[in-house]
């Protein structure tokens, strides 16, 4: 970002997501991750699919819902100070096409790990907690709530 020069968007945070490409590229990091993983010599196929999902999620979960603020001086005079960024994405406005695609990224790996995994029962808990850890906060009843205090400043 250039110093000094000016941007229409308050909170440029809250839109990048919805950018032209950043889906495409989204893919193309996750499937340059499971790549990375598979080509482990050491690593069965299932626990590279595992090692993917639950990269993906710990990653996701760590950016969307434990970052708040912007990383950059904005406009907004710290309205955005104490939300997460799932919280400003698309100024946060429920069910945009970011964050369905976001909410559905997850689901999608979840599936392929089980489908690669053959459904192994210590797979499958692995990858079902890693998906409901990073789908609970996703809810729209959790817009705002910070449980036990944790993340709350």
């Amino acid at each position: 970002m250039n110093v000094g020069v000016a941007h229409s968007d308050p909170n440029p945070n809250s839109t990048y997501f919805s950018s032209k490409g950043m889906w495409v590229t989204y893919a193309i990091l996750v499937a340059f991750l499971h790549y990375v993983i598979l080509s482990l010599p050491f690593l069965s196929v299932a626990m590279a699919w595992t090692l993917t999902n639950v990269i993906h999620n710990a990653l996701m979960f760590m950016i969307l819902h434990i970052e708040k603020g912007t990383p950059f001086e904005t406009a907004d005079q710290g309205k955005f100070r104490y939300r997460t960024v799932w919280e400003q994405l698309d100024y946060g406005v429920q069910f945009s096409p970011s964050r369905k695609f976001l909410t559905v990224v997850p689901v999608v790996l979840f599936f392929l790990a089980s489908f690669y995994t053959k459904y192994e029962l210590y797979h499958f808990v692995v990858n079902a907690v890693s998906l409901i850890s990073v789908l609970i906060p996703k809810l729209p009843q959790l817009d705002g709530v910070r449980l036990f205090g944790i993340n709350a400043y």
